[in-house]
């Protein structure tokens, strides 16, 4: 298996490619033969911690690339993720007039790839962006399937667009500077990927904990391939989320919902950790799983250090805030469950009362 690239199709046809990288070293060579494209300009959007960190080793290897290359870093945090930012990113863009040949790198986490692509997708109506995701969760989710998006009055991810990059380039060995609160968001997601569609992954998950943790290269890799495998084969189904790809909503629909009554203080791949608890055990209460199953996935979620329980939370409130989801049908929520152990399916028909089992299962 050839771990180092991976080909994203769209609607059947080959549309970009993810590379799998320790270092930036190749970053130049692969951007020329992927995009084969001279660029009148180039804007590397990032945010303060990661500017610190890898700003000026990327704008370095484009200058190599573009005469007119610069920068625009915004304050870290999903508090910057919303419509003044992107408002202040235009101007940016336009003070140093960018054309619809000029092109958007997109260098860091999941809000930085999200609101780049989505300022990339109405910018002129549309200029070209790359992806260089920095975190974990960046790299086995966000920056994957060409969803993009901002937050708007707190409600996450509800101003967006479905809008492909034109290549991803992963650094795997931006891992190694994320703190263990980052590494653990990005792990949620990781096990998501395997609950949904990998039994096996998931099994692989819990037999190398102990290398993952330790941030082994080796198992890393072969980690964010699974996930983007995963991923993009579900994207290449169904990309604009009228079926299948709603199963990669698998703990987000409550886990947004305490991520919101949080204020964001929790991390985002914890808040999908603790909506996976609920819909695990709504999964086990239809059948589709069993108690020790059940038990199963919250050890998993313990050897990774995610929470599995959340304080100063109302059950009623998290319901309440669960049915502003987008992905509301009339007045029911669409519900991603197991179908069993690496395989999902989609449900409609939990009451309010099953709902706030649910909840209670995370409640302290």
């Amino acid at each position: 298996m050839n771990t180092t690239c991976l080909n994203i199709k769209y609607d059947g046809e080959p549309c970009y490619n993810i590379y799998f990288r320790p270092d930036f070293g190749d970053l130049a060579g692969l951007f020329k033969k992927d995009l084969n494209k001279d660029y009148d300009n180039i804007c590397i959007v990032t945010d303060s911690n990661v500017a610190r960190l890898y700003l000026a080793e990327v704008v370095s290897i484009f200058k190599g690339i573009c005469e007119n290359v610069c920068s625009f870093s915004f304050e870290a945090g999903e508090a910057s993720k919303n419509l003044d930012t992107v408002s202040m990113l235009y101007e940016h863009l336009i003070h140093r007039k960018f054309t619809r040949n000029s092109l958007l790198v997109a260098l860091g986490g999941g809000v930085v790839g999200d609101l780049t692509g989505f300022a990339a997708s109405t910018f002129l109506r549309g200029i070209d962006f790359i992806q260089m995701p920095t975190t974990l969760l960046s790299q086995v989710d966000s920056s994957v399937g060409g969803k993009t998006g901002v937050d708007f009055n707190h409600y996450k991810n509800m101003v967006g667009a479905f809008y492909m990059p034109k290549m991803v380039y992963m650094n795997l060995g931006t891992l190694s500077s994320l703190d263990d609160n980052n590494f653990a968001c990005g792990m949620g997601e990781v096990i998501k990927s395997a609950l949904i569609a990998d039994k096996d992954f998931y099994n692989w998950l819990k037999e190398n904990y102990s290398k993952l943790s330790a941030k082994d290269f080796d198992a890393l890799a072969y980690a964010v391939y699974s996930c983007c495998r995963i991923k993009g084969h579900v994207v290449e189904i169904d990309p604009k989320e009228k079926g299948i790809r709603a199963y990669l909503n698998f703990g987000h629909t409550l886990g947004h919902a305490i991520e919101k009554l949080c204020n964001f203080g929790i991390g985002h791949g914890q808040c999908v950790a603790l909506g996976m608890v609920c819909a695990s055990f709504l999964s086990k209460k239809l059948g589709n799983i069993s108690n020790e199953e059940y038990e199963d996935i919250i050890g998993c979620m313990k050897l990774y250090n995610l929470p599995v329980s959340v304080s100063e939370l109302n059950r009623d409130e998290i319901l309440y805030t669960s049915k502003s989801d987008k992905k509301m049908i009339g007045t029911k929520i669409k519900f991603t469950i197991l179908k069993a152990i690496g395989e999902a399916d989609s449900y409609v028909d939990f009451t309010d009362a099953d709902l706030i089992e649910a909840i209670d299962q995370v409640l302290d």
